[in-house]
C-alpha cells in the first residue's frame, strides 16, 4: 500500500505526516489492520527497538475532585464508588511505588486529584519524590498534580521530579464538551510551565469519547506541534456514574488503528498504552505492543488494570522485552540536549510541553483516567462483538488507600 510505505518513510526520517495520510490511516479496512500495524511496528522498532519501558501509578489522593471533567470517576458529582482518601504520607506512597518498581516498573507517576496543587502540596509531593528517590536509585519520578501555579514546577524540578504530566485529552474544538471548570488553554499553560522548569514533558489523549477521526487527528497534532517526550493513549472506560458511562465506541481494530496514527505522527517519543488497554484491545494487546512502547503496570487510579504477572507474560510471549533501569527510553537526538535524562522535548517529536488542566487524576497521562478494566474479571460469557464490556470494569479496592497489597 502505498500510503504506508510513505508513513514508513517519512517516520524513520521523523518527517510529519499530512492531515490527509493521518486520516486515511484512521480510515483503513480491517483487512489491512495488519498491513498498517507492520508498517507502523517498523517506526517503532527503528527508534525504540523491542524495549517496553513499565511505567506504576501511585494515586496519592483520591476522589473529592471539584472539576468537572465528564471522563473521570472522581469528578465533582460522580455517584461511582470509587475509593477516597487524602493524601498518603511519603511512607506509604513510596511502599506502594515499591511494589511496581519490584515488578519491573522504571518510572513511578504521582498522581492527585484536584484543581491543582497548594503549594503546602507540592511540598507534601517533593517530601514523597525524595522518599521514593532516596530508596530506589535509578527510578524516574512523574508528578501529576493538575493545574500549576507559577514556581511550582521549579520546586517539584528541586525535589527531584523528572518529569510532569497532564493531558490535552481531546481537540480544542470540542474540549469545553467535555470540560467546564478549566479550559484547553489552561492545559497548555500548565505543561508549557513545566516544560520551562527543565522537566521532561508528558501529555496524550483519550480517545473514545465519541469524538470524530478529524478531532483525534487534530489532537495529536497539537501534541506533535507541543513537542512531549512521552504520550499516554488514554482508552475510556465509560464507568458508571460518570456523563460518558454510555460512551461504548471502541473496538481493538479502531484502537489499534488509533495507535499506528499516533506513531506515525509522533515517530521518536514514549508512546504509552495507558488507561483501558485491557477493556478494549482486550486479546489484541499483545499486537498493540508493535505501536507503543511503554504501558502502566498493575491497577490504574480508580479501577483495576490486568495482573502485572499477565503483563509481564504477554510482554514476553510477544518477543519484546522490559526496559532496564540502565537503558535510556528515547533516541540519542532527543536527549542529547537534556543530558541524557528522560528525554529531551527539544527534538522534533510528538510533543506536548502543553497539557495540564484538572489535577490529573483521571486523564493526564501519568494517570489513566479511569482504569483499566479488569482482564482478570471472570466472565459468564463472550460479549457479542461490539457490546459494552462492563465485565471488565472494576473499581480499585487494593494498593494505595487501603491494607490490601497492590496489583504488580
Amino acid at each position: 500500500m502505498d500510503l504506508l510505505n510513505t508513513l514508513v518513510d517519512k517516520g524513520l526520517r521523523r518527517e510529519l505526516p499530512t492531515r490527509e495520510e493521518a486520516l486515511a490511516v484512521l480510515a483503513t479496512s480491517d483487512d489491512d489492520l495488519l498491513d498498517v500495524v507492520a508498517a507502523a511496528g517498523k517506526v517503532r522498532r527503528h527508534w525504540f527497538g523491542r524495549r517496553v519501558k513499565l511505567n506504576y501509578l501511585v494515586n496519592l489522593k483520591s476522589g473529592l475532585c471539584p472539576e468537572d471533567c465528564s471522563y473521570c470517576s472522581q469528578r465533582l458529582g460522580s455517584t461511582t464508588g470509587i475509593l477516597k482518601y487524602t493524601w498518603l504520607k511519603p511512607d506509604q506512597a513510596s511502599q506502594a511505588a515499591a511494589a511496581g518498581l519490584a515488578g519491573g516498573a522504571k518510572r513511578v507517576c504521582l498522581v492527585a486529584s484536584g484543581r491543582g496543587p497548594t503549594d503546602r502540596d507540592v511540598d507534601r509531593v517533593s517530601e514523597t519524590i525524595k522518599a521514593i528517590k532516596d530508596q530506589n536509585e535509578g527510578v524516574e519520578v512523574c508528578a501529576c498534580l493538575g493545574l500549576l501555579s507559577d514556581g511550582q514546577a521549579e520546586r517539584l524540578r528541586d525535589a527531584g521530579a523528572d518529569a510532569y504530566n497532564h493531558n490535552l485529552n481531546t481537540s480544542e474544538g470540542t474540549y469545553g464538551d467535555i470540560t467546564t471548570t478549566h479550559t484547553y488553554a489552561d492545559r497548555v499553560d500548565t505543561v508549557q510551565k513545566a516544560h520551562g522548569a527543565g522537566l521532561s514533558a508528558c501529555s496524550g489523549l483519550i480517545a473514545g469519547m465519541g469524538e470524530s477521526d478529524e478531532d483525534l487527528v487534530d489532537v495529536v497534532y497539537s501534541l506533535r506541534e507541543l513537542d512531549p517526550d512521552s504520550v499516554p493513549v488514554n482508552f475510556l472506560i465509560p464507568v458508571e456514574g460518570t456523563p460518558l458511562a454510555k460512551e461504548w465506541n471502541l473496538t481493538p481494530q479502531r484502537c489499534l488503528r488509533i495507535l499506528a496514527m499516533v506513531r506515525f505522527v509522533c515517530p521518536d517519543v514514549e508512546v504509552r498504552i495507558a488507561g483501558g488497554r485491557e477493556v478494549h484491545l482486550r486479546t489484541m494487546q499483545p499486537l498493540a505492543l508493535n505501536l507503543a512502547n511503554s504501558i502502566f503496570l498493575g491497577d490504574y487510579l480508580t479501577t483495576e488494570g490486568q495482573a502485572g504477572k499477565a503483563d509481564l507474560e504477554m510482554i514476553a510471549d510477544a518477543g519484546f522485552e522490559v526496559e532496564g533501569t540502565d537503558q535510556v527510553t528515547l533516541p540519542e537526538h532527543r536527549t542529547e540536549s537534556a543530558g541524557g535524562g528522560c528525554g529531551s522535548h527539544e527534538a522534533a517529536g510528538c510533543g506536548s510541553h502543553g497539557g495540564a488542566g484538572c489535577g490529573s487524576h483521571e486523564s493526564a497521562g501519568c494517570g489513566s483516567h479511569e482504569g483499566g478494566g479488569v482482564c482478570g474479571t471472570p466472565a459468564a460469557a463472550a460479549a457479542p462483538a461490539g457490546e459494552p464490556r462492563t465485565d471488565l470494569v472494576a473499581v480499585r479496592r487494593r494498593g494505595a488507600g487501603t491494607d490490601l497489597a497492590p496489583n504488580a
